[in-house]
């Protein structure tokens, strides 16, 4: 169970305070090293669809990769910080883009000694590869002085992208605590307003939960019209919607009012109709499979009942990868405390996807849907975004999680 993702007065506190509190420009890389770095000696896949690059050098220069070589064509400068990456595979920062910053050692960020906090991130993302993370729901306060300390350099990890939810009225799952003031919209002119407030004070996305799960009782599902005036909103602004769809009519609530992401499958449900897919597939509607979530939830549960609910999400994942649909890596971790990524990758990897479109999944894909100022690749000009690898996840796609460095403009944020 997670903790408060809200304190009562969280949203009524936004506005000029985090404008304020952004003023450092978080997305700047946090304070790169004056040295240059070169991974030397190891295999580099500069993107997804490259073949391997043997005896390959990278050299980052200012935060900024400068030069992706083989070794004899590269020269590194006397002053780089030198990473002997022989026997390696070395690719582009992950992105995991869907984490929860709710656990209780995230509680009063702006002032918490640097040290849990890096020892937590590393346990929860860095370990697993990741240089970008998307926030889908956290108390707000905490998570913009997290993501702020993370620019500035005092505590080391990944850039955060924060996305503030929308609850349907009366609609609060049963899995969060009771008592904080969820920001919840019965009407569009509610929903609008929410919206509204997100976008000015420095939000990155908006998160509707079109279906709230209610235990025993019902589903309770956001209308169309509620879920599109947040979505007119966000989009004039030009930022994402994402939602949580539960069941089939949130699903469909949120497709016609044109969400960008579904945040999860909807095991429940069994299978997308062909219209879900031809729409999902029409609107460019990208999704995140969270089928390790699926486990996390049906623990307890018959082993035939788990098994049928978790092959229900690959299934639908499959269906959507078939069709050419955007998929994104994310796994809900913060909301769970399954930070191992390796089971996320091999039930991926039974959808169909294979490891190229895994990394696709972990680089390109989100790099390219979110508009990011790198593309998601290890390219001359983008980011100092790098994963040192431990395992060639051509060979296993657990390798992914064989992380010996993981690398965040230039600046080793994990190291084994």
């Amino acid at each position: 169970m997670t903790r408060n993702r809200y304190r009562p007065s969280a949203l009524l506190l936004l506005g000029i305070s985090l404008v304020v509190l952004l003023g450092a420009g978080w997305c700047t890389a946090a304070d790169s090293s004056s040295l240059d770095l070169a991974l030397v000696g190891g295999t580099v896949y500069v993107s997804p669809t490259a073949a391997p690059m043997q005896d390959a050098v990278i050299l980052i220069h200012e935060g900024k990769i400068q030069t992706v070589g083989k070794r004899g064509a590269v020269k590194v400068p006397k002053s780089a910080k030198v990473i002997d990456c022989a026997g390696k595979v070395i690719v582009a920062g992950f992105w995991n883009s869907h984490v929860h910053f709710t656990e209780p050692v995230w509680q009063n960020a702006a002032t918490a000694p640097a040290a849990p906090l890096e020892q937590h991130m590393q346990e929860m993302l860095t370990r697993w590869g990741v240089t970008t993370a998307f926030d889908l729901g956290s108390n707000p306060e905490d998570t913009f002085a997290l993501r702020k300390r993370i620019a500035e350099g005092s505590v080391a990890g990944p850039k955060i992208y924060m996305a503030g939810d929308i609850f349907p009225r009366n609609g609060i799952p049963v899995y969060l605590p009771a008592g904080p003031a969820y920001p919840q919209a019965g009407t569009p002119e509610e929903a609008k307003g929410l919206a509204m407030s997100y976008m000015s004070s420095g939000f990155d996305a908006v998160k509707l939960f079109t279906g709230s799960y209610q235990g025993n009782k019902p589903v309770i599902d956001m209308s169309e019209p509620v879920a599109q005036a947040a979505v007119e909103v966000a989009h004039a602004h030009g930022k994402p919607v994402f939602t949580h769809p539960q069941d089939r009519a949130g699903e469909d609530n949120a497709l016609a009012a044109g969400v960008d992401v579904l945040a999860h499958t909807i095991p429940e449900e069994g299978e997308y109709t062909k219209d879900e897919l031809m729409r999902m597939k029409a609107q460019h509607t990208a999704l995140i499979p969270t089928l390790t979530l699926w486990e996390v939830v049906m623990q307890g549960a018959a082993e035939d009942v788990t098994q049928r609910f978790i092959q229900a999400g690959v299934s639908e994942l499959k269906s959507y990868f078939d069709e050419g649909g955007t998929i994104l890596f994310g796994t809900d971790v913060g909301f769970t405390q399954h930070y191992d990524t390796r089971d996320e990758y091999v039930l991926m990897s039974k959808s169909g996807m294979s490891w190229r479109d895994i990394l696709a999944s972990l680089t390109t894909n989100p790099a390219r849907f979110f508009k990011a100022a790198h593309t998601g690749e290890l390219a001359a000009g983008n980011e100092g975004d790098v994963v040192v690898l431990n395992g060639d996840p051509a060979s296993d796609v657990r390798n992914f999680a064989r992380v010996d460095y993981t690398i965040r403009a230039g600046k080793v944020i994990y190291r084994k």
